[in-house]
């Protein structure tokens, strides 16, 4: 408690000291939180009930950014952006105060140039393909990297030209914090002068979008370190992932979504390539009521290992800010994969080879 009161206070100061200067600057947020119901879970096979602290349909998060016009065209900004777990009132991100997005850079016509904790170019080349994203019930559920793609101490470039965004990352320690072992936490600091491949992680992406239809092409790699988790030990060990998405609006209410994730680990001894593909759609029924729907297949190559979630959500707007929604998953796992349906929260899988259903109903506001 005493962190979040110090770094709210920091945002109120960042708020006053930058309000005359700054010619765009905002403090925002998001708080959604669900009430989900698990079964099979463990080697009782139980029912579990219990509020996640990660996602319900969206992260909640709370943040300041700004920009100041420094003339021919020229901006400075800055981002600050933590991550909340509304069911118990702590930092998301192993336990960062800013840890979804911390970064100051420049922007011009040629683009954004960025320096700071960011996402990666996965995150962005996901965004619009992805139909259910973040959801408690999504593709989280299936890689935890996906939800967690942001990096500490990188340098990002990002740029649109005539709807054709290229982008890319590169960081000489993916990971500074020790929460684990956690996708969120990964200890992995790097910028060792000792072993100066130690945790880089690098990613590069080329995005081109219409107001009908978009694609993306990225690659995301991360290297490991002494001590690391996930089995990325040395910074000799890769993990990549290669991906191709895209939407394609077929009329005013209706988008499809879907993307191919090539997964090279070498953290992996038994099963280090799989594929994990995605397609989904949404549809709005009336200005206020919408319904998403989404199929994940990850698959091991050379090996039984594989999963298949199906995940549904439907979301009525109270208001332009206020949400309330529910959404549901089955998972069926293969071989010896024991992943749960849900990504919410950890500790509430089946055991391998099991399946898993899970429901959840929420409540979402932004301002």
């Amino acid at each position: 408690m005493t962190i979040l009161k110090t770094s709210l206070a920091a945002a109120a100061l960042v708020l006053c000291a930058c309000g005359a200067q700054a010619q765009n600057l905002a403090l925002y947020g998001l708080l959604d939180q669900a009430v989900e119901h698990l079964n099979n879970v463990g080697t009782g096979h139980d029912s579990l009930t219990r509020l996640p602290g990660l996602a319900g349909s969206y992260p909640s998060r709370l943040g300041v950014r700004g920009s100041e016009d420094l003339g021919d065209g020229l901006k400075a900004i800055f981002t600050l952006e933590m991550g909340m777990g509304l069911d118990s009132g702590t930092f998301n991100q192993g336990g960062r105060a800013w840890g979804r997005q911390a970064f100051v850079g420049l922007q011009g016509h040629w683009g954004t140039v960025s320096l700071g904790r960011q996402y990666s170019m996965l995150f962005w080349s996901q965004l619009d393909a992805d139909i259910l994203g973040p959801n408690t019930f999504g593709s989280g559920s299936l890689d935890s990297y996906l939800p967690n793609d942001r990096v500490d101490n990188t340098v990002a470039y990002r740029g649109t030209f005539s709807g054709l965004t290229v982008g890319a990352t590169y960081s000489v320690g993916r990971d500074s914090v020790n929460a684990g072992p956690t996708p969120a936490g990964t200890n992995c600091p790097g910028e060792s002068a000792t072993d100066t491949s130690a945790c880089r992680q690098w990613s590069a992406m080329l995005k081109y979008d219409t107001a009908t239809w978009g694609a993306a092409a990225v690659v995301d790699e991360i290297r490991g370190g002494a001590g690391a988790f996930a089995g990325l030990t040395s910074s000799a060990l890769k993990d990549r992932r290669s991906s191709l998405a895209g939407w394609v609006k077929l009329s005013p209410d209706l988008k499809l979504g879907a993307g191919l994730i090539a997964r090279k680990n070498d953290a992996s001894v038994t099963t280090p390539k799989s594929t994990l593909w995605y397609v989904g759609g949404t549809y709005n029924f009336t200005a206020a009521w919408s319904a998403d729907a989404e199929v994940f297949k990850l698959d091991y190559r050379n090996s039984a290992n594989q999963a298949t979630l199906y995940a549904l959500r439907t979301t009525y707007q109270l208001s332009k800010r206020s949400a309330v929604y529910a959404t549901g998953g089955h998972i069926a796992n293969d071989g010896t994969l024991a992943l749960g349906v849900s990504n919410g929260a950890a500790g509430a899988t089946p055991v391998a080879g099991a399946s898993q259903t899970g429901l959840a109903v929420g409540i979402r506001h932004s301002f």
